[in-house]
């Protein structure tokens, strides 16, 4: 049996709502989160600094001897190339494409809403799946820069200046009367409730992070007996010593460490 821990990383806090996901699924799974708290924002830099980034923390997440990676980060996986990934010495899984089969099933007016970083929706990587999976299909994206800063700040609990966020950029996307919104970066699932509470129930809202984790998962459990899985947990402490790597201070990695009880 394979004891070797699975890695995830993101640029931030992000990634860590694929991680609680995981840590559901498979509880006795070894986690390596590597969150870059020191180079926060990914989406906002040029393609080829994305790329550079995305191989630094896969060096990172390899040099723990990891037996999988998953980039539960929407600007990574809109970015880094297929080619080089499929090259990686362990299996490898981005969030692009269980998003989009999810919101695929999902719509029924095939009016599809995408939301992301500058660099996710410059990309078009969700649209171009899509309209593969929904013939006919009309995507509206938007680009929420400023989302990925409030969450990794703590703006997240019915603040006022991310409400007035969540209504600038999401009011045309809204008014365009989609039924489905796919959340195009792991840090906007943490706030879920803020922007549900503005589309409307109607609105079927699609979390990456979580639905790459259930596949992951699933192809986990496929090949490894329940009762074999190992007993311990590494979450905390790989959230701790990622942002340590990163020489953040030490507000980060209490923040770190707390979230990553949650996970």
């Amino acid at each position: 049996m394979d004891t070797r821990p699975i890695g995830v990383f993101d640029s931030g806090l992000g990634g860590l709502t694929a991680v609680r996901q995981l840590r559901r699924l498979l509880p006795g799974e070894d986690i390596v989160y590597f969150g870059d708290t020191g180079r926060v924002p990914y989406g906002s830099r040029g393609h080829d600094v994305i790329v550079r980034y995305a191989q630094q923390d896969i060096r990172f997440l390899l040099s723990q001897n990891v037996k999988f990676i998953m980039a539960a980060c929407g600007t990574v996986s809109s970015t880094y190339p297929s080619a080089e990934s499929a090259q990686l010495p362990v299996p490898y899984t981005g969030v692009i494409g269980a998003a989009a089969r999810a919101a695929a099933a999902a719509t029924k007016n095939k009016r599809i809403g995408v939301i992301g970083t500058a660099a996710t929706i410059r990309s078009g990587s969700y649209a171009t799946q899509l309209k593969d999976l929904v013939p006919g299909v009309q995507i509206f994206a938007r680009a929420c820069p400023l989302f990925v800063p409030l969450v990794e700040n703590g703006y997240v609990n019915g603040d006022k200046v991310t409400q007035l966020m969540i209504e600038e950029y999401l009011t045309p996307v809204r008014d365009s009367g989609i039924d489905t919104l796919i959340l195009g970066c792991t840090h906007y699932p943490l706030l879920k409730k803020m922007i549900g509470d503005f589309v409307g129930d109607s609105v079927t809202l699609i979390d990456p992070g979580k639905l790459t984790a259930i596949a992951a998962a699933t192809a986990f459990l496929s090949a490894i007996p329940r009762t074999a899985l190992p007993s311990r947990s590494g979450c905390s402490w790989a959230a701790k010593r990622a942002v340590r790597w990163n020489r953040s201070p030490l507000k980060r990695i209490k923040e770190l460490n707390y979230y990553g009880k949650t996970c």
